[in-house]
């Protein structure tokens, strides 16, 4: 018996020229196609001019557990088998974390067919730091838990890619102006590789403003790495340095403010009236 595969296949984000010739020679051998949307996978199909000649099953969030037994056994068999999401690379925020797990328990062969990807692409045309970077799904649905998240990336110092839905957008921005500050860089990329696409860029204030007008699209957003705080006894002591020299406290404060990121007049001279008090 002939051990079957699994491939992970990234389909384009808009455009159908992006597929790869590895995908598109898949989409025609593979013996099972488990799409996210079967009609879609049709349609981009037949925009590439492929004929699907296996099986095509449905591998949706809801579906996926009971349809990973059945696939198992397929490719146990001989199958190979082609998982692809909607639009980009599968299980990233997509179908197809828990058969990828299922293969390797079992000892099948897991292969991927690489291409398009929203999170790397809105990254590359952010105008943000790429070094170092992380990628956190998609935010979270309900304010509370949205702001304790955002909260969260307070400290990151990576740059960070999220996912949002148009209809939350406004709303995950303002959130992320008062978890974060108004100051924080960050983009907007929408519609990536489609003919509408466009990529904001600037302050979470600014951008904040911006989505309060209503947008629409398939949305990924890049958001900047935090900037080190910094080390507030060492800013008292420049403080006093200046005031030490001629300066009047809150002129000192607003001169060692100015040149560190982040650090606000008023919070270091209420911090040098503190450290006064002992």
């Amino acid at each position: 018996m002939t051990t079957g595969r699994l491939l992970l296949g990234a389909t384009p984000l808009g455009r159908p020229s992006d597929a790869s010739p590895r995908l598109i020679d898949a989409l025609a051998r593979a013996d099972v196609v488990a799409a996210e949307d079967t009609r879609r996978v049709r349609t981009l199909a037949k925009a590439l001019e492929v004929r699907i000649t296996g099986r095509v099953v449905s591998l949706f969030d809801s579906v996926e557990a009971a349809r990973v037994d059945p696939l198992i056994e397929a490719m146990q068999a001989g199958a190979t088998v082609l998982v692809v999401s909607d639009a980009g690379m599968p299980v990233i925020s997509d179908p197809g974390y828990r058969l990828v797990v299922a293969c390797a328990e079992a000892g099948l062969p897991v292969q991927c067919l690489p291409g398009p990807s929203a999170v790397t692409t809105a990254l590359a045309v952010s105008g943000l730091p790429s070094e170092r970077f992380c990628f956190e799904g998609f935010a979270p649905r309900k304010k509370a838990a949205r702001r304790t998240w955002l909260a969260a990336l307070g400290d990151e110092r990576r740059t960070c890619v999220f996912f949002e839905s148009p209809r939350r957008l406004a709303a995950c921005l303002h959130d992320a102006v008062e978890q974060l500050g108004g100051d924080r860089r960050a983009a907007v990329c929408r519609e990536l590789t489609k003919v509408h696409e466009e990529v904001v860029r600037g302050s979470l204030e600014e951008l904040a403003a911006w989505a309060d007008g209503g947008v629409l699209g398939e949305i990924t957003i890049v958001l900047a790495g935090a900037t080190p705080r910094a080390d507030v006894p060492s800013l008292v002591a420049q403080v006093e340095n200046l005031v030490g020299a001629g300066a009047r406290v809150k002129d000192a404060c607003g001169e060692v403010a100015a040149a560190h990121a982040g650090v606000r007049s008023r919070e270091l001279y209420e911090a040098v009236l503190r450290s006064r008090r002992g």
